[in-house]
C-alpha cells in the first residue's frame, strides 16, 4: 500500500511539473518573465508588488499579476488598485496553488501587455513548496514579526528558492528577531540563495531587491 501512495504521489508531482514546463512556454513565447513570491500571511507578498509596480513602471516595463488565495479577494483587489492586470486565483481548499491554477489564470490576462507577472502564492510555508507553477525564479518572503526562527522551521521552502527577502526589518528590535540569524539560516539550507532586507512600508531595500529579480 505504501508503494502504491508513493506512485500516486509522484504522478501528481508529474502532472504539475509538466503543466508548469508548458506555463514558462507559454510565457516566454509572450515575452512575460514570471516571479513565483511565497511567504506566510502578513509577510508582505502584496505590498512587495504594490512597490515593485512602479518601479518597473519607470523602468518601462509593464506588470500583471496573479494572486492566489484559498477565499476572497483582499490582495486582489490591492493590486488591482495599482492600474495592472490581474487575476484572482481562489484555491477552494487547498493551500497553495499549482501550475493547473497558474495555466487557467493565464489565459485571463493580456499577456501582450505584461512584461513582468508576479505569482503571489497562497500564505503558507509549507504546501507551496513541492508545486512548481512555471515561474523563472521563487522569491521568499519572510518578516521579522514572524520570529528569528521562521527560516529554520521551513527549510524546505528555502531550499528551492533563489532569492530570499527579510520584511519588516524596522520591527526586528520591538520583537526581539535576530536579523542575523535569519540570514545565516538562509545561507545554511541553501547557500546559493541571495538575500535582501527591507521595510515595504517605507519602500527600504526595494529597488536592489528588483534589480537582482531581474538580473
Amino acid at each position: 500500500m505504501h508503494h502504491i501512495d508513493v506512485r500516486i504521489e509522484k504522478d501528481v508531482y508529474d502532472v504539475n511539473n509538466s503543466i508548469a514546463d508548458a506555463n514558462s512556454s507559454h510565457l516566454r513565447e509572450h515575452g512575460v518573465r514570471a516571479f513565483d513570491l511565497l511567504g506566510a500571511i502578513g509577510s508582505g507578498k502584496t505590498a512587495l508588488i504594490e512597490r515593485m509596480a512602479p518601479l518597473l513602471s519607470e523602468k518601462g516595463l509593464k506588470a500583471g499579476a496573479i494572486a492566489g488565495d484559498v477565499y476572497g479577494d483582499d490582495d486582489f483587489r490591492r493590486i488591482v488598485a495599482l492600474g495592472i492586470p490581474a487575476v484572482n486565483a481562489n484555491t477552494g481548499k487547498e493551500c497553495h496553488l499549482d501550475a493547473h491554477i497558474v495555466e487557467h489564470a493565464i489565459d485571463h490576462l493580456p499577456l501582450d501587455q505584461i512584461d513582468v507577472l508576479f505569482i503571489e502564492n497562497v500564505g503558507n510555508m509549507v504546501c507551496p513548496t513541492d508545486f512548481r507553477l512555471g515561474a523563472e525564479k521563487r522569491i521568499v518572503v519572510v518578516s521579522s514579526t514572524e520570529g528569528d526562527d521562521v527560516v529554520n522551521k521551513h527549510p524546505m521552502m528555502f531550499r528551492g528558492c533563489q532569492i530570499g527577502v527579510i520584511n519588516k526589518v524596522d520591527l526586528a528590535p520591538l520583537v526581539g528577531a535576530d536579523l542575523d540569524r535569519m540570514e545565516r539560516d538562509m545561507h545554511r539550507y541553501n547557500p546559493g540563495v541571495q538575500v535582501f532586507r527591507t521595510n515595504l512600508k517605507t519602500g527600504d531595500g526595494v529597488a536592489p531587491l528588483l534589480d537582482a529579480i531581474l538580473r
